[in-house]
């Protein structure tokens, strides 16, 4: 692991179309373009454009009950998402880091797993957890259209989208046999921003869910 590494024993706070512009009018024959207004025009438009993501490197491990015997000795690397809950890391980017790497386990059952991109400047250096509600979260929110299966109370799923025009998606909420096997992935930083990566138990009736995770930086 590289010297750069922190991984989520970092100390968390939990907490529960464009308009077309009009057209511009001609200039009249020998009259100066007024390119102050210009200029600020197209910087608006730049800024409302966010650069494209690619897409983040993912792997599986068969190595389970390793990744488990050792997060168990780390703090705040085994938790507990509860049915109907979203628990969210916000990991900021850092100046000595190029990338961003995690891993992740359950016990027993599946968990929905998604990762987005927040370009808004970064105000803060350390890593956060914040959980909501599957009912606090609306702006997050939307149903799947996948139905529920035979008799299988936890295939009813949602997935989370955000409305807010700062955050990209880098990879939709999709529900992972984390259960089975070790889940991890990284992906470089595309610039100054914060990840939200989320994991998802808001399609759980019943079942609270046991995760084993963390996240780390790479040079």
């Amino acid at each position: 692991m590289d010297e750069s590494t922190a991984d989520s024993s970092q100390p968390s706070e939990v907490l529960r179309d464009n308009e077309e512009s009009p057209a511009e009018p001609a200039l009249r024959e020998g009259a100066e373009e007024n390119n102050t207004a210009g200029s600020c025009q197209v910087s608006g438009e730049i800024k409302t454009q966010m650069p494209p993501l690619q897409p983040p490197t993912t792997w599986t491990s068969a190595a389970l009950k390793e990744l488990k015997a050792k997060l168990r000795t780390e703090k705040d690397s085994v938790v507990t998402v509860y049915r109907g809950d979203i628990m969210t890391v916000h990991v900021p980017t850092v100046p000595e880091a190029k990338k961003v790497c995690w891993e992740y386990a359950t016990d027993g059952y599946d968990i929905g797993f998604g990762i987005y991109f927040d370009w808004s400047p970064v105000t803060t250096r350390s890593i956060t957890v914040h959980i909501s509600e599957s009912s606090d979260d609306e702006d997050e929110e939307e149903e799947l259209e996948a139905p529920v299966g035979n008799g299988d109370v936890e295939k009813g799923s949602k997935t989370t989208s955000n409305s807010n025009s700062n955050v990209a998606e880098l990879l939709p909420v999709y529900r992972q046999d984390s259960h089975m096997s070790v889940l991890g992935g990284s992906h470089e930083f595309p610039g100054e921003g914060t990840y939200l990566i989320k994991f998802d138990n808001s399609y759980s009736l019943w079942r609270n869910k046991t995760l084993y995770y963390r996240v780390y930086y790479s040079a």
